[in-house]
């Protein structure tokens, strides 16, 4: 009865249409989940703008709030939200007052928790359309709520609530959709049992952002100028950058399961770079071409590795973990609120140029923007007056897409006057004021082309307007959800038990979060200040007492970044050395997860290493392709042989791929190998075996209980592994132990077990291969963390 007045009090007020014109049909919004806290900040607004903008277009509303609240407190909860709707600046007070009043009287709250429930709104409605003589078009499901509610809403809707054949429905979805690729998976088959894929609109709330969403039509408008330059030849590297000054107080419930990269990177900003890499369609207004293109970007970017990102957590979150989720005083959290990741493309037009995604909390300003930098081969030998103008050729060349906030605190889009003048729509865009003052990344704003919105609009109300109009292209299809979490989901996995640095927060991070590109990965340009380790955490000083012995060999033992750069130290002299004395160095280097950051500080700071007289031998490989990610070749190329300049007849891999099969003992690959070491390798005594030690004590790919490579004259064998892939091939112990030096690397907690029980056992390689470790004339070195010994 509310809603039928409501409706016949805004016809009498002449906002909407005549009842004739009206007959073009009636739009029922259900809000879902209308007293939480997205609905209050963002989500009425949009639905007010929506009837601002389309009250007198042929369509009459009524809105639907609804939740598991009571009716009587959630209609009062729901109303003191409408009582605070506001019109922008530009629009009349009289008629934002009516619009304000007819919008009140169309909103109605509901209880929807049982089929019931349902079974009730869809009566209403139905009664409400026959009363007035309105033909229905179609609902609209506004999910507000957390994702595990959604199959149970979609069953109750799909039964009881769907508007009768020839009336549309549109479904948004909000997200997270989903925490990877499995579980996004069976959360998009639930959804499909219930809706179409066209009735479905997931929102990315960025994608509403009116300089991303202008970043399609600017290449658009713009390949004139933009077909020569917009590739790897002139593109220097891009940026895409979501920084803020909120920490995660009273979100760390959410925080805890999803973390920085899916909250911001996995949607936002990869919207963002699919925009930026994708080849244009022949129509960027067509929802269908545009999908086409963005997937076929997604094929071209290479898969992350965990060298590809940085993470990092504000000290201050654990505490708020602690106290909001009410763990353990000893609970340690490892959730990134920081995070860089580096992308490659693949693609002949992107390939070598790096994307840069950034984004974290607690950072020393507010800031959103996509950063095109082009590379300057220039060089101006003019004064400086000719060189500092806005059009020198001497100037940075950049194209940015200003999200919002930060120094201009406005969306805007920013093009070089060295660059181009671009062509901008005159409807939507308006070129802005210089104002002298301000710069940005370091250049006055007169250096740039500056456009501006016409009229500025909450992404939430471009989104709600597009909704409305049916336009897909502004969110997110099934396929192309799953194509980001296929990408995302190898990253998310390798992360996710890593530490991430602590930083202070705020103005005070200073140097702290820079990261630097060393040979395609990401690693932090400063060390971590002991300082900001949790204040129980013992400090280097404290250790000075620790013997200097383990197994009566030497032990060198240090924070693990200190440690693998001391290793790295001197591996450098024993190469040196073995240079000076022999005129070669003959180095064996195990497979694995702790070498590679020894990799990648050999690779970034050791320039005085004789690469060109090294010899490099495998310890150990799986039997898999040399070229696939699980092969210990393939790591050791990746980390390190393609960062330095060792010669190609200087590189022994392991032959497991013979004859188009892989490890099979007819084939005689062991017999191969230990021929070439035989060749080359004075006594087959190897100057350096680089090893490390298993939580079950193996070492190199000898296994506990192995029947070959313990004892006897073979030196390479064939081994089995517990874990997958399970054949391997090694270098024998009765070979290692022939080593002039062999240095072992054990780093972090879960192998501080493993390092205690070694410390007491004898020697006894069949139960731990490791302690069978002993070079019979050489020198035995044991590098081990303060975690690994300490815990």
């Amino acid at each position: 009865e509310m809603l039928r007045t409501a409706v016949c009090a805004v016809l009498l007020l002449g906002s909407l249409p005549s009842p004739a014109a009206a007959s073009q049909g009636h739009v029922s919004v259900i809000l879902l989940g209308a007293t939480g806290d997205l609905a209050r900040k963002y989500l009425w607004q949009g639905l007010f703008q929506l009837y601002r903008d389309h009250a007198s277009g042929g369509h009459s509303f009524t809105f639907h709030g609804a939740a598991l609240t009571a009716p009587e407190r959630g209609q009062r909860l729901m109303f003191d939200v409408l009582k605070k709707l506001s019109c922008p600046p530009d629009e009349p007070p009289d008629r934002c007052a009516v619009l304000k009043d007819q919008f009140l009287r169309l909103s109605q709250y509901h209880q929807l928790n049982t089929a019931e429930n349902y079974t009730a709104l869809n009566t209403e409605i139905e009664m409400l359309l026959r009363q007035e003589g309105l033909k229905e078009a179609g609902r609209i499901f506004y999910f507000s709520v957390p994702p595990f509610a959604y199959t149970d809403i979609a069953r109750h809707i799909n039964s009881s609530c769907r508007p009768p054949p020839g009336a549309w429905l549109r479904v948004v979805l909000e997200k997270p959709f989903g925490h990877d690729l499995e579980s996004a998976r069976e959360l998009a088959a639930e959804l499909a049992g219930f809706f179409r894929e066209e009735e479905m609109y997931r929102v990315d709330h960025y994608l509403g952002k009116q300089a991303v969403a202008h970043i399609l039509p600017f290449r658009d408008q713009n390949r004139q100028f933009l077909d020569p330059i917009w590739n790897r030849h002139h593109v220097e590297r891009v940026e895409i950058v979501l920084k803020e000054t909120v920490d995660a107080k009273g979100r760390t419930s959410f925080y805890e399961q999803y973390g920085v990269i899916r909250d911001v990177l996995q949607n936002h900003l990869t919207e963002a770079l699919l925009f930026l890499t994708m080849e244009l369609p022949g129509n960027v207004s067509s929802a269908g071409e545009v999908l086409q293109r963005k997937l076929q970007g997604f094929q071209s970017l290479r898969g992350l590795a965990k060298g590809s990102a940085v993470l990092g957590q504000y000290a201050a979150y654990g505490g708020h973990v602690r106290e909001e989720l009410q763990q353990a005083q000893g609970y340690v959290s490892t959730t990134p609120t920081f995070a860089g990741v580096l992308i490659h493309s693949d693609s002949l037009r992107w390939e070598g140029v790096p994307f840069l995604l950034t984004s974290g909390k607690a950072l020393d300003e507010r800031v959103g923007y996509v950063r095109v930098l082009f590379k300057n081969r220039a060089y101006c030998p003019q004064s400086g007056t000719l060189r500092d103008a806005g059009s020198s050729q001497c100037k940075a060349k950049q194209i940015i897409f200003y999200i919002g906030h930060g120094a201009l605190n406005t969306p805007a889009v920013l093009v070089s006057r060295n660059l181009f003048k671009p062509v901008m729509p005159a409807s939507s865009w308006k070129e802005a004021a210089v104002q002298p003052e301000l710069h940005v990344f370091g250049q006055p704003l007169s250096d740039y082309y500056v456009y501006s919105p016409v009229r500025e609009r909450d992404a939430y109300s471009v989104l709600i307007s597009n909704i409305y109009h049916g336009r897909k292209d502004f969110f997110i299809t099934t396929e192309n959800l799953l194509a980001s979490w296929e990408f995302w989901t190898p990253l998310l996995d390798s992360i996710s038990h890593q530490s991430p640095r602590l930083y202070p927060g705020g103005v005070e991070n200073q140097h702290l979060l820079d990261f630097e590109m060393v040979g395609g990965e990401l690693a932090f340009a400063l060390a971590e200040p002991i300082e900001l380790l949790q204040p129980k955490a013992p400090t280097p000083s404290d250790y000075k007492t620790i013997q200097a012995k383990y197994r009566q060999s030497p032990l060198v033992s240090a924070w693990a970044e200190e440690l693998v750069s001391q290793l790295a130290s001197d591996m450098e002299r024993a190469a040196s050395s073995a240079v000076a004395r022999a005129g070669h160095f003959h180095l064996a280097l195990s497979g694995g997860s702790s070498p590679v950051v020894l990799f990648q500080q050999l690779a970034r700071h050791h320039y005085a290493f004789p690469w060109r007289y090294t010899h490099i031998w495998l310890v150990d490989e799986r039997c898999v392709p040399l070229a696939d990610p699980e092969s210990n070749f393939f790591s050791l190329h990746n980390h390190l042989l393609q960062s330095v300049r060792v010669p190609y007849f200087n590189i022994h891999p392991m032959p497991v791929h013979l004859n188009q099969r892989l490890c099979v003992e007819e084939d005689r690959g062991t017999e191969l190998y230990a021929k070439e070491i035989a060749a080359l390798v004075a006594n087959a005594s190897f100057d350096l075996v680089l090893l490390g030690m298993g939580a079950d004590g193996h070492t190199a790919s000898l296994f506990p209980h192995s029947e070959n490579g313990l004892e006897g004259a073979q030196t390479v064998v064939l081994t089995e592994s517990p874990v997958k892939p399970h054949q391997r091939m090694s270098l024998s112990l009765p070979l290692i132990n022939r080593a002039r030096k062999v240095f072992v690397l054990v780093l972090g907690k879960g192998k501080h077990n493993i390092t205690s029980l070694i410390s007491r056992v004898g020697h006894e390689p069949r139960k731990w291969p490791i302690s069978g470790v002993s070079p019979s004339s050489g020198r035995l070195v044991w590098y081990v963390d303060y975690e690994a010994l300490l815990g």
